[in-house]
């Protein structure tokens, strides 16, 4: 079990780099709601030379997180086989979206950027879920 747990979280590492990566839609997104599309190229460097001691902590405490899920959907995989897809999705409609919704809500996002991060945010988590759960489905 602790084994395809580290695995989901490699999984949810390399979808969220790939979904929030520049080269997507998603990406844009995410840098506009930091507000990196209101910087000059230099303050952009200067952000990113910033933020470069925290990224091994940031990194290695979003790997715990995505563990932790990752744990959950190995279990529940465990148990119920197949009809995870549907624990998953109802667990993702009942309690990701609106924690996602209330962040976005009480946040302060620029109003026109709410609508997509929530859909980018929301879907970025179903689509790990799943991914994680078709790969533990596999080895299981």
């Amino acid at each position: 079990m602790i084994l395809l747990a580290l695995l989901g979280a490699v999984i949810a590492a390399v979808i969220g780099t790939l979904w929030y990566s520049q080269a997507t839609p998603m990406g844009k997104w995410h840098m506009q709601y930091l507000g990196f599309d209101k910087l000059t190229p230099e303050e952009q460097k200067q952000k990113i030379q910033e933020a470069k001691p925290k990224m091994p902590r940031n990194y290695g405490a979003q790997l715990l997180l995505s563990f932790a899920t990752s744990l959950f959907i190995v279990f529940v995989a465990s148990r119920v086989g197949k009809d995870v897809y549907g624990y998953l999705t109802m667990i993702w409609a009942a309690f990701v979206l609106p924690l996602i919704g209330s962040s976005m809500i009480w946040s302060n996002c620029d109003r026109a950027l709410v609508w997509k991060r929530f859909f980018s945010d929301g879907l970025n988590n179903l689509v790990t879920y799943y991914a994680i759960a078709f790969v533990v489905l596999l080895c299981l």
